[in-house]
């Protein structure tokens, strides 16, 4: 089954807005992400825009790196959310679990989130077998 074209404005996330109206509000500080999902969303698109900043201001600081360096030749082709739990503004945690292709594979992770100061940020993730 093949994925259908997307308009070139549209967000890189999956989710059938402008890039703009969706993550870009997040990534130009406009907006901070109401949800774990939506700052995963969010996080995924700065990898896809090589946004660096980004993903480390969303990033815990307890482990968060000291630099990121991504891969200039990395091209990721889409997102898809297999699962959240919590992870909403009445939570002070989440996780979201997603698969994200690229040219050659794709990446499954389970991701975990936590609100501080009321924002939600990125704690750490792990590999599902």
């Amino acid at each position: 089954m093949s994925s259908p074209r997307r308009s070139a404005n549209t967000c890189p996330c999956g989710l059938p807005q402008a890039y703009e109206a969706c993550c870009g509000r997040f990534h130009s500080g406009a907006a901070a992400a109401p949800t774990a999902e939506a700052l995963m969303r969010s996080r995924y698109c700065a990898f896809v825009k090589g946004d660096v900043a980004y993903l480390l201001r969303t990033w815990h600081p307890r482990t968060r790196p000291g630099r990121l360096e991504l891969d200039p030749g990395m091209r990721w082709t889409g997102l898809e959310v297999l699962g959240t739990s919590e992870g909403s503004a009445f939570h002070p945690t989440g996780t979201v679990e997603f698969r994200a292709s690229y040219r050659g594979g794709s990446l499954h992770e389970l991701s975990r989130f936590e609100r501080m100061d009321g924002a939600w940020v990125y704690v750490d993730g792990e590999f599902p077998a």
